[in-house]
């Protein structure tokens, strides 16, 4: 799990303090939305209680020396490796600097025990001719590691990161005059996985060079003045100046003689409106919570860009000329708020997030639902309706709570389309390679959208000609660049790990995808116009339901907290709510939780029930509601004291049963209201249990690899 950021001011004076400040911040921001290998979190030996003893943070800053680097590192939280640094009585924090360049990364333990010597920054050498932060995962690294070991190089940590610095040092010191941006052009040819870098070195002072393949990377940019241009170009060089990547080979496999040289030419430079360098600020990072407090202009790099920042100028370069991605590099604008990522008055950004709910569902249909005429109308879509509406299938693609979100919606995508609608989670998709054909329209639901398993399957598709469409909740997102359309849920930056007010905004947008597709069929207008007055209402219902918080949280107490499992069961589109429910809960409280289609009881999951089990029974109104009070009998036939979601004003519940009553909206709409109060019980369960509810152990907000 890794976050990155680094800083650099140029002819802009600021002080020690300031720049380490900056980059405390910056971490800490990224401390709840960093990326992770799950696996690899198996290496962490964490207590129920101490989530943060696999997490390692770092700082790389310039000395007083010119090239030389202070390195600081510690095992725990940001606020640790903050008391570590300000205790240091050496350091000159009222030192100024006109220009500097520092860098810090934030770690989850993926290959090494969680320790000072497996923390980021790495250095190539003791001399830190190299420093290199890293996000992601480089595959290869046991190959390249056992090269430069016969080369004569030490390795000190046990992770992939540290291969990058020391090839970074064995082709310079292979080469003769070379350039920074051809060096790491050369080392990104030799690495293979997913990755983001940061590299500085102390034989190109003040200067950074950062390069993507399939993790995300930002650079936000602070003026004071206006810039020349609001992008900036790709540059591809000269021959000879990329002489080492183009003539030398590969470090594991030699070159193939046949193989073209690629054709370079120089593009303009990165320069304030009057052609004249000026003082300029620039911030890189994994995620734009990261830099939004600083500026809210930002670029995006794509796959195989490799970025440098030279004497305040920005240069963007590519390997590959003709590899079909743009020519330039839009700065775009941030429309995120530092106050939406702070906590304000609640005691956890997953609590402040629940109840944000009715003001995010506002902000998913702003603009796009007219509850005049009942209309539906995604711009993001509209091109593409045709296509969409004469495909032979629609393909859903994601992961975890986002899949959830495709269960919740698959019904009623093919009630109002009747357009055969299947179910794909990511990764066992790609290990499949599910067939996929031209007429095929895939849809690819990510919070982040940067979810490495998604972008994958993505690009599987692509790369057969189906359509692609994106639901995400990140402007700038890998998932948004590379579909051909789609739609952002608008639900506001999420900080808790814990998916919440993205989940309903996600479930949102896909029931509007279906309205929008079914507009042209009379034989469902009288059922789209009852879905559309009940979304009216809607933000009002959940409003309803988060006011029952206090009754939540004495239930709660009461009957679960102490208890070690908890079976939750629903039907139809309450199969969905199941499932999100007991994946809040074990991920928050970490207690076994299932969630059970009620048709499937009587096939296993009966033999479980006994007046020990814990049972929570989603029952609220639709067609499906005799079966589950079938499966309510059954239930309480083996002694079972289920917790019962009803509607309110059911009184077919007998009194004998704990209820949580919420309101009543049209069936597909229910599953939003049903949630909240799993995500409420997730929530306090959790903080009587004494864990970290933002900051749940092994797992990670944006899972950036595979």
């Amino acid at each position: 799990m890794c976050g990155i950021f680094a800083y650099l001011n140029y002819l802009v004076e600021k002080d020690r303090k300031f720049i380490l400040d900056t980059l405390l911040t910056g971490l800490s921001r990224l401390e709840y939305r960093v990326s992770a290998l799950i696996l690899g979190l198996r290496l962490c030996r964490v207590s129920q209680m101490t989530p943060v003893s696999c997490i390692t943070v770092g700082v790389a800053i310039d000395s007083d020396k010119e090239g030389e680097f202070l390195i600081y590192k510690e095992v725990g939280k940001v606020s640790s490796l903050k008391k570590k640094i300000f205790a240091d009585k050496n350091l000159d924090f009222q030192k100024t600097f006109v220009s500097h360049t520092s860098m810090a990364h934030t770690r989850w333990a993926t290959h090494g025990q969680p320790s000072e010597r497996n923390s980021h920054p790495h250095r190539s050498d003791p001399q830190n001719s190299f420093l290199v932060v890293h996000n992601g995962i480089i595959t290869n690294y046991k190959e390249l590691r056992a090269v430069l070991e016969k080369k004569g190089y030490v390795f000190e940590s046990d992770t992939d990161t540290e291969c990058i610095a020391k090839l970074a040092k064995y082709l310079y010191d292979s080469s003769k005059n070379i350039g920074f941006v051809s060096l790491i052009k050369a080392v990104v040819k030799e690495l293979e996985g997913a990755f983001a870098i940061i590299v500085k070195s102390k034989h190109y002072p003040n200067q950074v060079v950062a390069a993507r393949r399939g993790s995300p990377l930002l650079i936000g940019v602070k003026t004071a003045k206006k810039l020349k241009v609001d992008f900036v170009d790709v540059e591809f060089g000269n021959v000879e100046a990329d002489k080492l990547v183009e003539e030398e080979g590969n470090l594991l496999t030699p070159n193939d003689p046949q193989h073209p040289k690629i054709i370079r030419t120089q593009s303009r430079a990165f320069l304030s409106e009057d052609g004249l360098p000026q003082p300029i600020e620039y911030f890189l990072a994994s995620d734009p919570s990261a830099v939004v407090e600083h500026t809210k202009r930002v670029l995006y790099l794509e796959d195989n860009d490799i970025a440098t920042i030279n004497e305040g100028e920005l240069h963007i370069h590519r390997l590959k000329r003709d590899d079909g991605i743009s020519s330039f590099r839009n700065i775009q604008t941030l429309e995120m708020e530092l106050a939406e990522i702070m906590k304000g008055s609640f005691d956890h950004f997953m609590q402040k997030e629940i109840y944000e709910q009715p003001e995010s569902v506002v902000n998913t249909m702003r603009g796009r639902v007219n509850f005049d005429d009942h209309t539906v109308n995604l711009g993001g879509l509209k091109s593409y309706l045709p296509t969409i509406r004469r495909c032979r299938r629609i393909v859903f693609v994601a992961c975890g709570t986002s899949f959830h979100s495709c269960i919740a919606t698959r019904a009623i995508f093919e009630e109002l389309t009747e357009i055969p609608t299947n179910l794909e989670l990511a990764s066992d998709f790609l290990d499949r390679r599910t067939p996929i054909f031209r007429d095929d329209v895939c849809i690819f639901v990510s919070q982040s959208g940067e979810t490495a398993d998604t972008i994958l399957a993505l690009r599987y598709c692509l790369e057969r000609g189906a359509l692609c469409v994106g639901i995400t909740n990140t402007v700038g997102s890998s998932i948004s660049r590379e579909t051909h359309c789609g739609v952002h849920i608008n639900a506001g930056p999420e900080i808790g790990v814990a998916s919440t007010k993205a989940y309903t905004s996600q479930y949102l947008a896909l029931l509007m995808m279906a309205l929008m597709l079914s507009a042209d069929r009379i034989s469902m207008a009288e059922r789209r116009k009852q879905i559309i007055d009940d979304l009216y209402n809607l933000p009002k219902r959940i409003k309803e339901t988060l006011a029952l918080d206090a009754e939540i949280r004495g239930l709660c107490e009461e009957k679960l907290v102490k208890e070690k499992s908890l079976l939750l069961m629903g039907r139809g589109f309450q199969n969905a709510t199941c499932l999100e429910g007991a994946l809040k809960i074990k991920e928050l409280s970490y207690m076994h939780s299932e969630g059970i289609l009620a048709g499937e009881l009587k096939h296993g999951p009966l033999a479980l029930i006994d007046e020990n089990m814990p049972v929570i029974l989603v029952m609220t109104k639709d067609s499906l509601y005799p079966k589950v009070q079938s499966a309510l009998q059954q239930v309480t036939a083996r002694k079972g004291h289920p917790i019962i979601i009803c509607n309110e004003g059911d009184t077919n519940i007998s009194n004998q049963f704990r209820t949580i009553r919420v309101p009543q909206v049209v069936d597909c709409l229910q599953g939003i209201i049903n949630i909240i109060p799993l995500q409420l019980m997730s929530y306090h369960i959790a903080v009587k249990r004494g864990v970290d509810v933002d900051f749940p152990r092994n797992l990670a907000k944006s899972v950036t690899v595979e």
